[in-house]
């Protein structure tokens, strides 16, 4: 006789001898279905959000869940790069003068100044030439036009301080110029010297910071004061210049002092080739380093003598 189905059995054992299921069968037959329903539904509920590995491949440990990268921090004015200062860091009010030429300010009433378009902390003191007085001449507009044309193209800045009234040569009584040697020199080279620091002073407040490089240099009457000057330690500076002038003889200070370079600058067509040479002769023969460089020009200021003793006195900066 064959085997009976599972249900098979499952109805005969719930069967009284009456042939109707007891209360006691009944109870047991609705846990056992219960149970076998909860087991269906564990079976089938979703497992978590993982996809199934690959054909062949090892099924490895759960990944975690991704962290949420951090927010960008917005730029503040905290933490924004600060802004350059302001070049010039403040211009004094606007000095009326005839002594300056358009195109370039006046610091005072007799001193003109040039600062480039980009900060700088070199300065030039430039010596003029004598200048006749009187609102315009030939010779202030050529120096200041010089000057600051150079200046700027070398990204210095330049001061221009007037001369004094009966300093120039002899028929020259009214015009500006400098003590170039002898007792002259002696009584009036130091206060212009600090009126120059005093000058220096003021353009320093208008740049913002002081200047750490300081050139002297001139041209005629100005390139004898400023050879006077470098030969008798009159005045601090880091090089000098002499252009269309410059004569001098060797001082009792020359050989206590440090040499400096000195740039001298004449024209064929002037008369002051022989005291050029001598000057420049002078200063080797105690170590100061020198250029000497003639062109064909006459008398006067040059925008090439400034571009080369810019360069020249470059050359030596990092010595």
């Amino acid at each position: 006789m064959g085997r009976r189905s599972a249900s098979g059995a499952l109805a005969s054992a719930g069967r009284s001898a009456s042939g109707s299921p007891s209360r006691g069968a009944a109870r047991w037959i609705a846990a056992l279905l219960g149970a076998l329903c909860a087991c269906g539904n564990t079976a089938d509920a979703p497992r978590s959000a993982r996809a199934p590995a690959p054909d062949g491949a090892a099924l490895g440990p759960a990944e975690p869940d991704p962290v949420p990268a951090a927010p960008t921090p917005a730029v503040t004015a905290a933490t924004a790069p600060p802004e350059p200062a302001p070049w010039p860091r403040a211009r004094p009010p606007r000095v009326e003068t005839d002594w300056c030429i358009d195109g370039v300010d006046a610091l005072d009433e007799e001193t003109c100044y040039v600062l480039p378009d980009a900060p700088t902390r070199t300065l030039l003191l430039y010596l003029h030439g004598i200048v006749p007085p009187g609102k315009e001449s030939q010779q202030k507009t050529n120096f200041e036009t010089v000057v600051s044309r150079a200046a700027r193209r070398a990204g210095v800045a330049a001061l221009m301080p007037r001369g004094k009234v009966g300093l120039a040569p002899k028929g020259y009584a009214s015009w500006w110029g400098w003590p170039t040697g002898g007792r002259a020199y002696d009584e009036h080279a130091a206060p212009l010297v600090a009126t120059f620091a005093e000058k220096r002073r003021k353009l320093e407040e208008i740049a913002g910071a002081p200047f750490s490089r300081v050139y002297v240099a001139g041209s005629s009457s100005g390139a004898y004061f400023a050879a006077a000057l470098a030969l008798r330690g009159g005045i601090e500076a880091d090089g000098f210049g002499a252009m269309s002038g410059g004569g001098g003889r060797a001082t009792p200070e020359l050989s206590t002092l440090a040499p400096r370079p000195f740039y001298i600058g004449f024209g064929a067509h002037d008369t002051v080739g022989g005291s050029a040479r001598a000057l420049a002769g002078v200063l080797r023969g105690a170590g100061w380093p020198v250029r000497v460089a003639e062109h064909p020009f006459g008398h006067g200021a040059k925008e090439v003598y400034l571009d080369e003793a810019f360069a020249f006195w470059r050359e030596h900066e990092a010595r």
